[in-house]
C-alpha cells in the first residue's frame, strides 16, 4: 500500500512524523479518511480521535487525542498542526473522566463560559475515546455496559 508522510505538530514541539498509509480524523464538515494521493485540502479540526495506519507498526492501528487544529493534506504529504496532541497509551483515563464531569458542571452553571465549558468536554471526550479505542473491543464493550 502507497504511503505518505504523516507530520504531526503542536504548538509545544514536533509531535510525530513518518510514512502513514491511511488517517481518520474528524473536520468541523465531518469525518473524513485519507489515503495517498488524496485531493488537496485544508480544514479545521474538532476535538476527536485521530486513528492511524502507520506504514511497518506491527502494532496496526494506533490512536491519539488532538483538541482542535487545522489539517493540510497534499498528495504525499499530511500535516496536523494540533492544539495539543496525546498518544491514547499515555491518558489518564481518570484524569480525562474528571475533566469531563467538571465540564459539565460548568455546562449546568449559568455563569459559566459555555463556549469553553463546551472544548473542554469536547476534549475530555476525545481523550477518554483515544484511550479506549487503543485498549480494543472488549474495553469498549465494558465501558458501555457500566456507562448504559
Amino acid at each position: 500500500m502507497n504511503s505518505y508522510q504523516l507530520r504531526i505538530v503542536t504548538p509545544e514541539r514536533p509531535f510525530f512524523e513518518g510514512p502513514c498509509t491511511f488517517l481518520i480524523v474528524r473536520t468541523e464538515d465531518g469525518e473524513i479518511g485519507v489515503l495517498h494521493g488524496h485531493t488537496p485540502l485544508v480544514s479545521p479540526l474538532v476535538p476527536t480521535v485521530v486513528d492511524l495506519r502507520l506504514e511497518n507498526d506491527s502494532e496496526g492501528r494506533r490512536y491519539l487525542a488532538v483538541s482542535g487544529g487545522f489539517l493540510e493534506v497534499r498528495p504525499d504529504k499530511v500535516t496536523l498542526l494540533a492544539r495539543t496532541a496525546e498518544w491514547a497509551g499515555e491518558i489518564d483515563q481518570e484524569r480525562a473522566e474528571a475533566a469531563r464531569l467538571r465540564a459539565e458542571e460548568h455546562l449546568l452553571d449559568t455563569a459559566a463560559d459555555r463556549e469553553r465549558a463546551r472544548f473542554a468536554k469536547r476534549r475530555a471526550e476525545a481523550r477518554l475515546q483515544a484511550a479506549r479505542a487503543e485498549q480494543g473491543p472488549a474495553a469498549r464493550l465494558a465501558h458501555d455496559r457500566s456507562a448504559g
